[in-house]
């Protein structure tokens, strides 16, 4: 993907989640988004959280170091203290205020940025332009699994729908019921 490319569909896609989840928590119950896909699964509510944390100290942190010419350390969402899942609403529209912060300073990043590397300390060397990939796709990631746990009650009562397959994708079968 080219450079200039890269920057606006990332900036594309990275515009677009805040609104899927300000829209999704306002809307959805709060015991619908609490609510894990299956036992030992994030609910959707733990799905924004995460995004909410890696938006306040990885992601733009990351991008000042690659700007700086520094290197980072990784990040372990399993380390990060429980939070409190109730009030999804106020974690998004958290979370979209820290994002339109994260764009302006994504709007800052040149083409010529993206070559610029640093040392992740459990992957070693990435360019700023694998980090952008990085970003986008794990925005993306964590909004499918959230609507996946929150598609389970819905396929478990889809009757022959289910049995003929067509949620083989995302069927994880009756553990969370």
């Amino acid at each position: 993907m080219q450079s200039d490319v890269l920057i606006s569909q990332a900036c594309a896609v990275l515009a677009t989640t805040p609104s899927r989840w300000v829209s999704l928590t306002e809307l959805v119950p709060v015991d619908m988004l609490t609510r894990p896909a299956a036992d030992g699964q994030w609910s959707a509510a733990e799905c924004l959280r995460h995004l909410l944390d890696v938006e306040r100290s990885v992601f733009p942190a990351r991008v000042r170091a690659f700007l700086a010419g520094q290197d980072f350390p990784g990040f372990d969402p399993d380390a990060q203290p429980p939070a409190d899942l109730s009030r999804p609403a106020e974690m998004a529209r958290e979370f979209a205020a820290l994002r339109e912060q994260s764009l302006a300073l994504l709007a800052q990043i040149t083409p010529a940025d993206l070559s610029r590397s640093a040392r992740h300390s459990e992957l070693g060397p990435v360019t700023l332009g694998d980090m952008v990939h990085e970003w986008a796709a794990h925005d993306l990631n964590h909004t499918v699994q959230a609507e996946r746990a929150l598609m389970q009650p819905f396929i478990t009562g889809s009757g022959p729908w289910r049995t003929a397959g067509y949620f083989t994708d995302h069927d994880l079968g009756d553990s969370a019921s």
